[in-house]
């Protein structure tokens, strides 16, 4: 792929963050609240073993909140990560976190974990993201930190990574390149899309 081919993708992928923001956006609180319900309402696709580490993330502006399914699979065993950014151009650094463990402000104001909580290696990723296709591709906030973390973590162990998404965020066709790394799976309210042999 060339230098070219990567700076074209790159436009075009900024030009789809932004009309994905806008109709996430768009989208009314009470049924983005509707919405992050029955995903956890539904059978999680994935056995959670004693000992199953889960990462997931608190939300952003308009992102489907995964908090209720982050309860339900704190409820049937798993242990619960959050990310902290360790700075831009790296991965993710996934520390351990039970609820009502204080939170501190990180990057853009997200919260995450204190600094003294142990780091881990997740086994389920739990991923946001603002569109998504049927290719396992998936479109962030463009500073590609899931990207190095799920590269990082694919490196060391078999993981699981879970797109989280409204069904009105999935497109046709996302542009992607070698840096991009694919989902296993994504949960919307209709559906859940098995990408793993797509």
């Amino acid at each position: 792929m060339t230098e070219s081919n990567v700076d074209a993708i790159a436009q075009e992928k900024s030009e789809l963050r932004r009309a994905a923001q806008a109709r996430r956006d768009a989208l009314p609180a009470d049924w983005r609240k509707a919405a992050a319900e029955a995903i956890a309402a539904c059978e999680f696709p994935l056995a959670i073993a004693p000992g199953t580490i889960v990462s997931g993330f608190m939300p952003l502006k308009s992102e489907i909140n995964p908090l209720p399914l982050m309860r339900k699979l704190a409820d049937a065993g798993a242990s619960l990560a959050l990310p902290a950014v360790a700075g831009r151009g790296q991965p993710l650094i996934m520390r351990g976190w039970q609820w009502g463990e204080p939170l501190a402000a990180g990057v853009w104001g997200i919260r995450e974990p204190m600094p003294k909580a142990p780091e881990v290696e997740p086994d389920i990723l739990l991923v946001p993201l603002l569109a998504f296709d049927r290719s396992g591709h998936r479109i962030g906030y463009g500073a590609g930190y899931y990207d190095l973390t799920i590269a990082q973590l694919r490196a060391k162990k078999p993981i699981a990574a879970v797109g989280l998404a409204f069904a009105v965020q999935e497109l046709s066709r996302v542009p992607a390149t070698v840096f991009d790394a694919p989902l296993d799976l994504v949960l919307t309210e209709k559906e859940l899309i098995d990408l793993r042999n797509a």
